[in-house]
């Protein structure tokens, strides 16, 4: 794997970037969802424009992100059997004085309550100080979205502030919460 640095393994999970050999289980991850849970969950999608073809050029896209330390997007695997269970993304912020990032999750509606959130969020943690050298990460919030505020704060996160009108979704700004991490204390490269 040309991007094995930047795998991490816990007990029952593998982190990494997804590769053109991950489709099946990609899909049948995705295919596997149930429908809407809650207002932050897309539920059931339609997956029929995500074709071998499609997904090829999406991993290709991947790497080139990856590449530029713009954005590292990662697949989460059940060890067990190899399903892809969801996905991480760590999205550079700035480098040079503040190896800032920003990080986000999803995992398919079917695997929730089983634990698993917490420990994919946890190794791309240890990949993000330990690999990508950031300092502070941060994430985003939906001000309802209790799961999730209660997932990043058990990772050690800590509320920061509230972004007013922040994201435009469903038709409009929404507000959110700004959590953050820090990770580390080393001086930037070539400081």
């Amino acid at each position: 794997m040309e991007f094995e640095y930047l795998s991490e393994e816990t007990e029952r999970l593998v982190i990494r970037p997804l590769e053109e050999k991950d489709y099946d289980m990609w899909m049948k991850g995705f295919c596997g969802r149930d429908v809407s849970q809650n207002p932050y969950d897309e539920g059931k999608l339609d997956m029929s424009v995500c074709t071998r073809k499609w997904y090829k050029q999406l991993i290709e896209k991947h790497q080139r992100l990856l590449k530029a330390d713009d954005i590292y997007i990662f697949g989460i695997f059940r060890k067990s059997d190899g399903v892809h269970i969801g996905n991480l993304d760590v999205v550079t912020l700035s480098r040079q004085y503040f190896q800032w990032a920003e990080c986000g999750y999803a995992i398919h509606n079917q695997f929730w309550r089983q634990g698993y959130g917490y420990e994919a969020l946890a190794a791309m943690l240890k990949i993000a100080e330990r690999r990508l050298k950031y300092h502070r990460i941060e994430a985003h919030v939906n001000i309802g979205n209790e799961p999730s505020i209660g997932l990043l704060e058990k990772a050690g996160f800590r509320y920061e502030c509230t972004r007013e009108q922040f994201l435009f979704e469903n038709g409009e700004w929404t507000d959110h919460y700004v959590y953050f991490k820090n990770l580390n204390s080393q001086p930037p490269i070539n400081f």
